[in-house]
Formats: structure tokens, sequence, C-alpha cells
């Protein structure tokens, strides 16, 4: 992996941009990432169709040592994968088949999960966004159209004041 830019000055959100090239450095991503994450983190990943969301969250599962395999819940809605040391569970969220905002949503009781959990969700801008001020937005941005590119361009951003001096440059590691 490669990082395309510096992070932000303290006064912005804090940034890191990426470029990965195979669906284990997104995995290897997602390992990276879980070092940063504790309970009471939000994740919102978001991407085309085959962009490598649940192949990031699968690796975030791995680095947090989850019980389960991370596979796509947009079934399902939700997995709760518990830890299987001492670290949070993680609550993965597919919110492609909801229409609504965070009111929808309401059933899946996010807001109670959220102090004791990291809870990463697919599909979630415009849904999620009133849970916490504190969240982290994953971009993945990739070809589309009939192509077998395997190179996504990955947008880390760290919003509110839990992200303000995260070390985001060292998932380019």
């Amino acid at each position: 992996m490669e990082q395309a830019a510096a992070p932000a000055a303290p006064h912005d959100p804090a940034e890191t941009r990426l470029t990965v090239t195979s669906p284990e450095q997104m995995r290897e991503l997602g390992r990276r990432l879980a070092k940063l994450l504790r309970a009471g983190d939000l994740v919102m990943l978001t991407g085309e169709l085959g962009a490598g969301k649940t192949t990031l969250t699968r690796g975030l599962g791995e680095g947090m040592g989850v019980r389960g395999a991370v596979t796509s819940p947009t079934f399902v809605i939700a997995r709760v994968h518990p830890s299987l040391g001492d670290g949070p569970p993680l609550v993965h969220v597919d919110a492609y088949r909801l229409s609504g905002g965070l009111d929808e949503m309401e059933d899946l009781d996010l807001d109670v999960s959220l102090p004791d959990s990291v809870i990463v969700v697919e599909w979630g801008e415009g849904k999620v966004e009133e849970l916490t001020e504190d969240r982290l937005q994953v971009v993945i941005h990739r070809a589309v159209g009939d192509t077998t590119d395997e190179v996504r361009h990955v947008t880390v951003t760290g919003l509110g004041d839990r992200w303000s001096d995260a070390a985001l440059e060292t998932l380019a590691a």
C-alpha cells in the first residue's frame, strides 16, 4: 500500500489516503485499522458494490480478535461478533436495504451498543451520523463497469475530538 497524501492539519479532520491493489491488502488495512479502534468507535464504510467494504471489515474482525467469520450481513442487517479476548465486540451492520435514516435503524439499538462496541456500518452515509460526532469515515473508490481492476483508492477521515490526534498515517505502514 502506498500513502497518497499527508494527514490534515490538527484543526481539520484527520485524513489519510491510500492505494490498495489486492483483497489481501484490503484485509491487512482492516487489521491495521483495528489497532486504532476502541469501544465506542463508529466506522462508516462507503463504496460501490464490490469495492471491498466487507473485506476490510473481515480484516477488522481478525485484528480485533472476534469470534465468527465476518461475512456480509446484507440479509440479516446486523451481526455481533463477540471478542475472544478482553476487547470490545464488533457490530457489523449493512444498511444497504434500509432506506430511512437513524429512525429506521432504531430497532438495531446501535445507540445502546455503541459505548461498549466497535460499530461498523456499510452503506451508513445519511443514516447513522446522528449516533455520534466522533466517527471514522472510510470511502473506497474502485473502477466501475466491466473491469478486473483490483486497485482501490481509500480515504480514511476521522471526525470529531476522538480522531483529532489519531495516527491515521500509520495505516499506510
